[in-house]
């Protein structure tokens, strides 16, 4: 009896292995499908699927344009255009295919050669405030500064350049683009707390970006600062007027809600209540915006990780398209460009939506055209 039971549970057992068996494997080529199926679907509809970003940027300002860059082969009439394409709150959206842009010129639609995401080194002028009037805003300078420039170079690839500057009544060099990321972070942890001084932002700011208005490739100047000037010669319209013109975006990271914390610790009659924080905050995100960068204004030091994320997906991302152009002259007046994201089947435009199945806008950022005697971008 005994065994005749021990058989039957074999039975049952050897039986229940095999079904399930069966239903895995048979399940399996199931999840594929539906796997391809998805695909499939993606691509022949038209829908582009992304990762799912926070709702609100996390820069405050409006960012101003930045140049795109269009650049043009007489020898073979290749035309190159670097643009970016983000969501409403400026986030970079991947997941595009070569087979969803369609270029327009002059309103002929081009061929496309080639379509890739290009992720730039880049060359950074990082400027530090390490000086003011204040014992209280000194303090907290000396301790969040070198933690700002440190969290910089934690983002930074083998082949991007940093050249740093601090400034209090005078600007100063302390590494240029030759120095090693290792050298400089020795630099950073070298800084301390600085003594009293004048803060002459609008100064540094015009020599900032003299320095950089040779560099070439993709460049930034990234300001850490409170944003109070006290003693410069220059205006804040001149340094507004230069970082208009000069072509370097300035992503600013402002210091103000800091320095409004330490005021609940110094209560009422430290000189930092007295300080209009609003004012310099909005000076901060105008000079932002007019570059064609983007200002922070983070609370604590653990939001540096996220900015700099967010500053490096901007100035680094570029989706990269090539195409034969369709107009035989190789010189000739101004064409307009047009870049236009398609379903390739219908030629309606590309449903985005993110993870979360919520559609999406996207901006895609290009300039209006290009000559053809100087397409180097504009």
């Amino acid at each position: 009896m005994r065994t005749k039971t021990i058989i039957q549970a074999l039975v049952t057992t050897v039986v229940m292995v095999f079904l399930w068996a069966n239903i895995s494997w048979s399940s399996a080529p199931q999840k594929e499908t539906a796997a391809t199926n998805s695909k499939l679907t993606s691509t022949t509809t038209g829908q582009v699927v992304i990762p799912s970003r926070p709702a609100r940027p996390l820069f405050k300002n409006q960012q101003g344009k930045q140049p795109s860059e269009i650049h043009f082969s007489p020898s073979n009439r290749m035309v190159t255009i670097k643009l970016r394409i983000e969501d409403p709150s400026g986030y970079f959206i991947p997941n595009i295919h070569p087979d969803n842009f369609a270029v327009y010129e002059d309103g002929v639609r081009q061929k496309i050669v080639s379509a890739e995401v290009e992720h730039a080194p880049v060359s950074i002028a990082l400027l530090m405030q390490l000086g003011g009037r204040y014992h209280e805003l000194n303090q907290v300078l000396g301790t969040e500064v070198p933690m700002a420039g440190e969290a910089l170079l934690n983002v930074l690839g083998p082949e991007d350049r940093v050249a740093v500057f601090t400034y209090a009544d005078q600007v100063k060099m302390l590494a240029g683009f030759n120095h090693k990321h290792e050298v400089l972070s020795s630099l950073l942890q070298q800084l301390g707390t600085p003594g009293f001084s004048e803060a002459n932002l609008y100064d540094a700011i015009l020599q900032t970006l003299n320095f950089m208005q040779n560099v070439r490739g993709r460049k930034a100047v990234i300001l850490i600062s409170s944003g109070i000037d006290t003693f410069s010669k220059a205006t804040y319209d001149q340094a507004l007027q230069a970082a208009q013109d000069d072509g370097t975006p300035i992503y600013i990271i402002g210091l103000s809600q800091m320095m409004r914390g330490e005021t609940l610790m110094y209560g009422s009659e430290s000189p930092l209540a007295h300080i209009n924080w609003s004012s310099a905050e909005k000076r901060l995100e105008k000079l932002a915006t007019v570059s064609g960068g983007r200002a922070y204004l983070p609370e604590t030091d653990i939001e540096f990780p996220a900015i700099y994320d967010d500053i490096m997906e901007n100035l680094r991302l570029r989706y990269v398209i090539t195409y034969i152009s369709s107009n035989p002259a190789t010189s000739g007046p101004p064409r307009r460009i047009q870049v236009q994201l398609i379903d390739p089947q219908t030629g309606e435009p590309l449903r985005i939506f993110d993870s979360n199945g919520k559609p999406i806008t996207a901006r895609v950022l290009v300039q209006g055209g290009y000559s053809p005697n100087t397409a180097v971008g504009g």
